[in-house]
């Protein structure tokens, strides 16, 4: 099927879906495309009468007759509800409709009127519980106004709106007597006061008789009394007007003539006040013909002068302008040399540093290098000690000290003697105890100073003893034999 036109009726709206559209379009008229559906929905309102069964706060039961007229609010998001949810039949199937001149207007509504009917009931029903009989006769109104906000909060979200609610005469239920109780006892008490009004109206007939003929005659001669003083009233009134009117007749006559005279006064003064605008006119017609003539020769030469002037003005604006642009070239050619020679500087200088910071941490990394083999040739060599000796036989710091110590005694003569004093045993005196006791003192020293300083000696000189120090009996024999006893010398 092709492409086709749709026009709604004034009270109806179309419901287009399909291809294009997310989920319904509501308008007014539109063009339908292939697989798009259109179907128009009607926003007249419907009546629906209803008679709801309800019990008040007091266990009375009652039935309750009303008639609402509801209908789709006129607005196109209430129209989209209605459209969504109420159109068609109740189980989905599209809604049997009925032919116009112009297309199909969709027709069911039954079980919107069994929806909005159950809204209607449940919310009655919970409004009348928490009522009694007697606030349901005496807030009718109020009632009324609950019933239709309740019911139009919940229509609401249907796109449904009440437009009219008639809340009927309230009426007995099944088994129930109550209002016809109440209508006999009104009926009996109506019909008694009656008979009363009755008696009450006839007595009050006889004697309001009585009083009205009693009036009638006391206003009769006060109407006589009343009509002899008006009379005499009137004719004062007559002289009064009559003098009155004469007066007003001079004081007419005498602001007529006062009329007069002032319009008289009045031609003359707007003659000559036209006289006078006329000779205004024609000085002033003179003024502007001499000012213009002076005028234009003073325009002329003043704009000559302001011609020149611009020239003058033109020529130096250009010379300054070349002037500045003359300038700016030169500032810019400095300015270029000075960036120029500023960028080959700070190149070199960064080139430099580069140079410096390569050369150093060459160094560093050479430095690292030699610290760990250092390090692990220390390991191989028994600890720092070991090490320190290997570098000292490695670099000849032996034989350096030892060349030193030579040139410090090169050309020195000493004379050594040596004497003892004592008693050297059973073959005389000892020649070579002193050198004895100088080298048994040795070993202790030597056992001293590794404590001290974690440096052995070679161990080419001699042996150490195992605990760094020599035996008793050595000591008592180097104490005996050396020259802390005094008894031995060398010089």
């Amino acid at each position: 099927m092709g492409m086709s036109y749709h026009v709604a009726e004034p009270n109806s709206y179309l419901v287009i879906t399909g291809a294009g559209i997310s989920d319904v379009d509501i308008k007014k008229k539109a063009w339908v495309w292939p697989m798009q559906k259109v179907t128009k929905i009607s926003i007249t309102p419907f009546d629906f009468s209803m008679t709801l069964s309800a019990m008040t706060i007091e266990k009375l039961k009652f039935s309750l007759p009303a008639v609402f007229t509801i209908g789709p609010q006129d607005h196109l998001d209430s129209l989209r509800r209605y459209a969504i949810l109420l159109t068609g039949d109740s189980d989905g199937s599209p809604a049997v409709s009925k032919s116009s001149k112009h297309g199909m207007v969709g027709t069911g509504r039954n079980h919107v009127q069994d929806i909005v009917k159950g809204i209607i009931e449940g919310e009655t029903r919970s409004i009348v519980s928490t009522m009694s009989m007697e606030e349901l006769f005496r807030e009718r109104t109020i009632f009324k106004k609950k019933v239709i906000d309740s019911v139009q909060s919940e229509l609401e979200q249907f796109g449904l709106q009440i437009y009219n609610a008639n809340v009927k005469e309230l009426q007995d239920g099944a088994n129930s007597e109550y209002f016809a109780t109440l209508s006999r006892k009104a009926h009996e008490g109506a019909l008694n006061q009656a008979k009363i009004d009755v008696a009450d109206a006839r007595a009050r007939g006889e004697i309001g008789e009585a009083e009205k003929q009693s009036r009638a005659k006391q206003e009769i001669a006060k109407i006589y009394a009343n009509t002899a003083v008006l009379e005499t009233q009137r004719k004062g009134e007559k002289a009064v007007a009559d003098a009155a009117l004469k007066t007003k007749e001079i004081g007419i006559e005498r602001e007529l003539n006062l009329e007069r005279i002032m319009a008289s006064r009045a031609a003359e003064t707007k003659d000559a006040q036209l006289q006078k605008e006329v000779e205004t006119q024609r000085a002033d017609m003179e003024l502007e013909r001499l000012r213009a003539t002076t005028v234009v020769a003073a325009k002329i030469a003043r704009e000559s002068a302001e011609q020149k002037a611009m020239a003058d003005l033109f020529n130096q604006q250009k010379k300054a302008d070349a002037e500045k642009y003359h300038l700016t070239a030169k500032a810019d050619a400095e300015k270029y040399t000075v960036t120029a020679q500023a960028d080959a500087t700070k190149y070199e200088k960064q080139m430099e540093a580069e140079a410096n910071f390569v050369s150093r941490k060459a160094d560093a990394d050479g430095i690292s290098e030699m610290a760990k083999a250092y390090g692990e040739l220390a390991a191989v060599m028994g600890g720092p000690a070991g090490l320190m000796q290997y570098l000292m036989i490695k670099e000849g710091v032996f034989e350096k000290l030892a060349l030193a110590n030579a040139k410090a005694v090169q050309g020195m003569a000493p004379k050594i003697s040596v004497w003892n004093t004592g008693n050297g045993g059973e073959g005389g005196a000892d020649p070579t105890a002193t050198m004895r006791n100088l080298f048994q003192n040795l070993p202790p020293l030597l056992g001293t100073i590794q404590d001290q300083t974690g440096m052995k000696p070679p161990n080419w000189m001699m042996q150490m003893p195992q605990d760094g120090q020599v035996s008793g009996s050595e000591a008592d024999a180097a104490r005996k034999k050396g020259l802390s006893n005094g008894t031995n010398g060398v010089r």
